[in-house]
């Protein structure tokens, strides 16, 4: 069965001195304030797209990796995943790196490092962001 999941945002006045308000819809789980400053320079309590998308990656990453793991007979205890979405003004998304730190049970550095390919590949935010440069850093503890 599809889901849909929503947010939306409202927005006032020019890029530059204007701000937003990000809502996260399908959770009720708060809204945020957006601005081009908050993206382009400090975020000094805003967020950003950039880091809706790393928290959208990281998340659906540690997802496909925790699932791929497990249907190979070695569940992770614990996954810790990191996601550095760069942006440069004028230029746009300019690369993700996906961070990920695992302890797995019975998994050598080389199977481990092996799935962490395999669920970059295949995790559905990973896909749907085929057009950026996307690296992996795995490490297993």
């Amino acid at each position: 069965m599809a889901t849909t999941r929503t947010a939306h945002t409202v927005w006032e006045g020019n890029l530059l001195k204007g701000a937003g308000t990000v809502s996260l819809d399908s959770s009720g789980r708060g809204s945020f304030e957006v601005s081009w400053p908050s993206r382009a320079e400090a975020a000094n309590g805003k967020t950003s797209p950039e880091e809706l998308i790393a928290a959208a990656h990281s998340s659906c990453y540690s997802m496909a990796l925790s699932h791929g793991l497990d249907g190979a007979g070695t569940p992770p205890t614990r996954l810790e995943t990191k996601a550095d979405v760069t942006f440069q003004p004028g230029e746009g998304i300019t690369g993700i790196h996906l961070t990920v730190r695992a302890e797995v049970p019975g998994l050598d550095a080389e199977g481990f490092a092996a799935a962490a390919e395999d669920a970059k590949k295949n995790c559905p935010v990973s896909q749907a962001l085929t057009g950026t440069t996307i690296t992996l850093s795995s490490e297993l503890l």
